[in-house]
């Protein structure tokens, strides 16, 4: 069996690969000491020296080259110590050394290594790394034993916490301790001994410093360059910064200029303080504030109890919401992974859907309205001797021109018709920080309307403004009451039957606030009878709905978690389950198929639940229909609530969502097979059908 000449195979190795030795050592000791590539700074100059010295050692002394090695190795140590390698970092140094010649060497010979080949590598390598640590350790014994005092005050500082770096007059950095390299996450080593200019720019490159205010952090942004420049101290510059291992870390960075005894500039002191809790603490702080400020904002506007009311409600909306999309996960976990791990998990689902039922009390318990016949023209001209005096009587006055065309009466209670009135007028005034004119005007636009705008001169509004006007949990630091009290107000006036908008003027200058009611006519008693006997009607059913077994379910919902989770889990029920993520499409849908039952989310923008609930049974009497809904029920109306077969509160209880959808023909009900649903329902925190 031939054995091989393992000098002569490494020499051969060194001869003709020696530069890519050196390339891929450099790149793995550069990985595993955290080193920053420093512009005109050559890590490679001093490995390919050894390699040339070892390289020379096997050619010229054959066996005797793992004797020797070791010797020429001895000044690689003192030399690492100068440029403050620690004892590891000779470790991991000559590792890579052993692991970068053995890839290349198998590389060359198809993947296969000699034992004779692996065993002299190993050996000149591990010397190599005793004579450094050898000589490492000497020149760490004479530097302690002459700077005893230094070594001491080194130990002591890189115990604390803040870390401290010296710079001379020309931006030369000539100290720094360990905990400098621990707060930048990076070693310092090469900032150590060069010009800052040169060396810092890569280092803040590498952990993405910059200010609190995102910008990049410049090495001319440095303290102690600063200070250096300016002669004077600079305090508390804050720097964020990414750390190799993870996380970022916001420093505090501070610097002193340091005197000679006769007065000269000697250089400067700079330190590093972690302050990431505190910032972070402060952070949470000013956003505590900051809601707090503007839910006192909102909490302050003139109708105080029913804005709350509007705030719970509209709260207690979008919560359930979520608490929705949450409640039928868990129905899907419950079926896939191990349900007691769950089950207390669902049972804060209930406990949260109660203490939103509680909130919903808030909107309920509203002031008691006495709806009369309010003449519109005259509450106008009342409202506004009410706010004439704020106004006119500021820096910049806002007058008022009426235009009222006799538009007649509405039903409405007129102290809070003539309280809305007085707000629209200041919220539109507010709009003209520098004064101007308002222009009110009512008119009787066609049967059955009543029309009253109050216009504007301010800004037009953006898109999205208007789409977010009327919406009682925007965020507006602007005025964060107005939008609450608009969402009381729309929402008062949509009880009398009307409408409150905002919108552009059609002049492209300023905005108007529209309110549209119905109008008050007088009636004789037959026309009063019929009336009330067209109401019943519309009341009553056209027939008993029969209840047949349900498979093709449609649900419609503007919220695109809701609508997919309640699809999903309808499905997994064995119900054929389409979306519709808006009545238009709805309706669409409806009409080129037919559904069994159809699941309505009560507020959509372009139409209600209770509108495309009456518009579907008028396609389809006999279908099952149901209202989903975070909102309370209770204001709505017989008629409304005699369209629908169920209604059911947010977060829904899908075992009775399934008893309802899974009712089968002759199950029981008024009539032949069928239900007619009462004039009022019945619903718990999770819906109870009728």
């Amino acid at each position: 069996m031939s054995s091989i000449n393992a000098i002569d195979a490494i020499s051969h190795l060194l001869e003709e690969e020696r530069e890519r030795v050196a390339r891929l050592w450099a790149k793995r000791l550069r990985t595993e000491t955290y080193e920053v590539d420093i512009p005109g700074r050559d890590l490679r100059a001093p490995l390919r020296r050894l390699l040339d010295e070892l390289n020379r050692l096997l050619k010229d002394r054959g066996e005797d080259a793992v004797r020797l090695w070791p010797e020429v190795v001895r000044s690689h140590g003192a030399y690492r110590y100068g440029q403050n390698f620690e004892p590891e970092d000779l470790s991991r140094e000559f590792k890579s050394l052993e692991e970068v010649m053995m890839y290349i060497y198998a590389r060359r010979n198809g993947g296969q290594i000699e034992p004779e080949v692996a065993e002299l590598i190993a050996e000149l390598v591990w010397e190599a790394d005793a004579a450094a640590q050898a000589s490492y350790a000497r020149v760490l014994k004479t530097e302690e034993v002459r700077f005893r005092e230094a070594a001491v005050m080194e130990s002591v500082l890189n115990q604390v916490d803040v870390g401290i770096m010296l710079a001379e007059v020309d931006g030369t950095v000539s100290f720094a301790t360990p905990p400098v390299s621990r707060l930048m996450g990076l070693p310092m080593r090469a900032v150590v001994g060069a010009r800052a200019a040169n060396t810092l720019n890569p280092v803040l490159t590498q952990v993405n410093a910059r200010h609190l205010t995102g910008e990049p952090f410049k090495v001319s942004d440095m303290p102690f360059l600063r200070a250096l420049k300016e002669k004077v101290p600079v305090r508390g510059v804050m720097m964020v910064v990414e750390r190799p291992s993870g996380g970022e870390a916001t420093l505090e960075l501070s610097a002193t200029p340091v005197w000679e005894e006769e007065g000269e500039l000697a250089g400067a002191i700079m330190t590093f303080t972690d302050r990431t809790e505190a910032v972070n603490k402060t952070k949470a702080l000013q956003s505590a504030h900051g809601e707090l400020r503007r839910l006192q904002g909102r909490l302050l506007q003139r109708t105080r109890q029913q804005a709350l009311g509007q705030l719970a409600s509209g709260a207690a909306h979008a919560l359930n919401n979520f608490l929705n999309v949450l409640r039928l996960r868990i129905t899907l976990l419950q079926r896939e992974f191990k349900p007691e791990h769950l089950d207390s998990l669902d049972k804060t689902v209930g406990q949260i859907g109660e203490l939103v039922a509680r909130l919903q009390e808030f909107n309920v318990q509203r002031t008691q309205e006495q709806p009369t016949d309010v003449p519109v023209d005259q509450t106008v001209r009342e409202a506004l001797e009410l706010a004439r005096g704020e106004l006119e009587q500021r820096e910049h006055p806002v007058y008022v021109d009426l235009d009222l065309g006799g538009a007649g009466l509405v039903r409405a209670d007129a102290g809070f018709f003539r309280e809305l009135v007085v707000n629209l007028l200041l919220a539109a005034r507010d709009r003209m920080e520098t004064g101007g004119r308002l222009r009110v005007s009512s008119r009787a636009n066609g049967e059955p309307w009543l029309t009253l705008r109050i216009e504007d001169e301010g800004p037009p509004y953006a898109v999205e403004e208007l789409t977010q006007l009327f919406d009682p949990l925007r965020r507006d630091t602007g005025a964060p009451q107005l939008s609450l009290y608009l969402a009381v107000a729309r929402a008062q006036v949509e009880r009398w039957g009307g409408q409150l908008t905002a919108e552009n003027s059609s002049s492209g200058h300023g905005a108007a606030f529209v309110v549209r009611l119905p109008r008050v006519h007088e009636v004789t008693a037959s026309e009063a009878a019929r009336t009330e006997a067209s109401r019943a009607e519309v009341t009553r059913p056209e027939a008993p709905r029969r209840f047949q077994q349900t498979r093709r379910v449609l649900v419609v919902d503007d919220d695109l978690d809701n609508a997919r989770m309640m699809a999903e889990v309808l499905s997994e029920e064995g119900y054929e389950v389409q979306v519709a993520h808006s009545p238009e499409v709805a309706l669409g849908i409806w009409d080129r198929r037919r559904f069994d039952a159809a699941l309505l989310d009560a507020v959509m923008p372009e139409m209600s639940g209770w509108d495309l609930a009456r518009e579907l049974r008028k396609k389809s009497p006999h279908a099952l229909l149901a209202i989903v809904t975070g909102m309370d029920v209770r204001g709505q109306n017989r008629s409304s609530l005699a369209l629908v077969d169920a209604v059911f509160r947010k977060p829904i209880d899908v075992g009775a969502l399934d008893d309802f959808l899974g009712q089968a023909e002759g199950g029981g009900g008024a009539g032949e097979g069928g239900t007619t649903p009462p004039s009022t329902p019945v619903t718990g925190p999770a819906g109870v059908q009728h």
